[in-house]
């Protein structure tokens, strides 16, 4: 067993969504000043004296993941591979005391605000200069925006307030000033990400400035695409689109989750519109942005979700072809108001919801995928894989959309370099490609 009682490497494994992922860099940064050596996600204990895990804590599936990866580091603890195991994030903040008596095993376990705290007890002094400072986990060339923190909404299955509070906007200016600093470092693309990218600016200026806060953005020099994560529906401010269409650098990409149509749904699931809202500001957005790609989340199996509401949501999915989707089952949080509601859609029938969605789905990115063939577009190159260069066009998001594979040939090419292509073959959910 190491016998340092101050750790010296460390590996921090960052699970959930890219607002953790910021949270994790962040920390990365103050621990780097602090001269810790750092591994970022290891794969497994060889080298490492500690573990920080940021979990997070908002569905069954991605507790049970930040659970077992827990389990992983305790059992390398209990081998002396390791000396300390620290727990941070959302499912540490919603669980602490359960977490304490289920895991002793684990040396701390902190919220997803404990960032001071977390640098002293490892031994280290927090550098209040560097903050909104971070390490770059994701390729050079991209990186994420956190513009808001926590969340004003009450949707009826989300614990996300729970977890992360009210919204906090971020001062426009703090802001403007991280993305610049992303630009000067080389990134060429940002992703704006919040619980709720739409209501940015109510708490702190009393209106909606998304759409100012986007058009400052698109006129920094040297940032070629911004994309839009997270746009709640309810009070979407429509004069947004018309700073999308008017900046070549914003992406024609909208990320909105509508969660169902069903009228009886939506309004047991506080989401504040109903079907033909819904319906109307999806076409809304497509009129005012010709071509945009939509990417959507919803969720199959709602307490009493029947299956003529679910067939109701095939059907709109079918008639609105989404560019991309992504589909959940739905999970029973304690403490949210859906909890009351008996959970009475079987696991196996929501999990076959599931599946029945995406297969739909399937088809329709298929179809619009092989609409694509003979076209020329623009692609930003991620990194290389075997036998290709692996892309994305402006429609596609890191990690979770549509990739662009461009067969090796005599021309070597950059990661984080964009190039235009033509597209030779399409499948379900890649586009093959060629430099043009």
């Amino acid at each position: 067993m190491k016998t340092n009682s101050k750790p010296h490497r460390i590996g921090l494994v960052s699970l959930g969504c890219a607002k953790n992922l910021v949270d994790s860099e962040l920390l990365m940064k103050q621990l780097e000043a602090n001269k810790f050596e750092l591994v970022f996600d290891p794969v497994n204990t060889a080298g490492i004296d500690s573990a920080i895990i940021n979990t997070c804590g908002f569905i069954n599936d991605a507790k049970q993941e930040s659970i077992d990866t827990i389990l992983q580091f305790v059992q390398a603890k209990q081998h002396n591979l390791i000396e300390h195991v620290y727990v941070m994030g959302c499912l540490s903040e919603r669980y602490t005391s359960k977490l304490q008596q289920e895991l002793p095993e684990v040396d701390a376990f902190f919220g997803v605000n404990d960032l001071k705290k977390i640098i002293s007890h490892i031994g280290g002094t927090y550098r209040s200069q560097l903050t909104g400072e971070r390490k770059l986990t994701t390729p050079a060339h991209y990186a994420y925006l956190k513009i808001a923190e926590g969340c004003d909404r009450k949707c009826s299955f989300c614990a996300i307030p729970l977890i992360r509070g009210n919204h906090t906007s971020r001062p426009m200016e703090e802001i403007v000033s991280e993305a610049s600093r992303l630009v000067s470092a080389g990134v060429k693309e940002i992703n704006l990400i919040a619980q709720d990218t739409t209501y940015y600016g109510l708490d702190l200026y009393k209106k909606r400035l998304l759409p100012e806060l986007l058009d400052t953005l698109a006129h920094l020099k040297g940032l070629e695409w911004i994309r839009l994560h997270y746009t709640y529906p309810d009070g979407f401010p429509v004069d947004l689109l018309e700073v999308v269409r008017s900046h070549s650098n914003i992406c024609n990409y909208i990320d909105i989750p509508l969660q169902h149509i069903s009228d009886r749904i939506l309004k047991s699931m506080r989401r504040g519109m109903d079907g033909k809202s819904t319906r109307k500001l999806v076409d809304t957005i497509r009129q005012n942005i010709p071509g945009v790609a939509l990417r959507t989340t919803l969720i199959a199996g709602y307490p009493g979700e029947t299956e003529k509401e679910f067939r109701e949501l095939m059907s709109f999915i079918e008639e609105y072809r989404f560019d991309r989707l992504g589909v959940f089952s739905y999970s029973h949080e304690e403490d949210t108001s859906a909890f009351s509601l008996k959970d009475s859609v079987p696991e196996k029938l929501k999990r076959e919801r599931v599946d029945e969605l995406m297969a739909v789905q399937e088809e329709i990115s298929l179809t619009r995928n092989t609409e694509k063939i003979g076209t020329t577009m623009k692609v930003l190159v991620d990194n290389v894989e075997e036998n290709y260069y692996v892309a994305r066009s402006e429609f596609d998001s890191p990690e979770v959309d549509n990739e662009v594979l461009i067969l090796k040939q005599d021309k070597i090419l950059i990661p984080g370099t964009f190039y235009d292509v033509t597209i030779t073959r399409a499948e379900s959910f890649d586009l093959y490609a060629e430099l043009k």
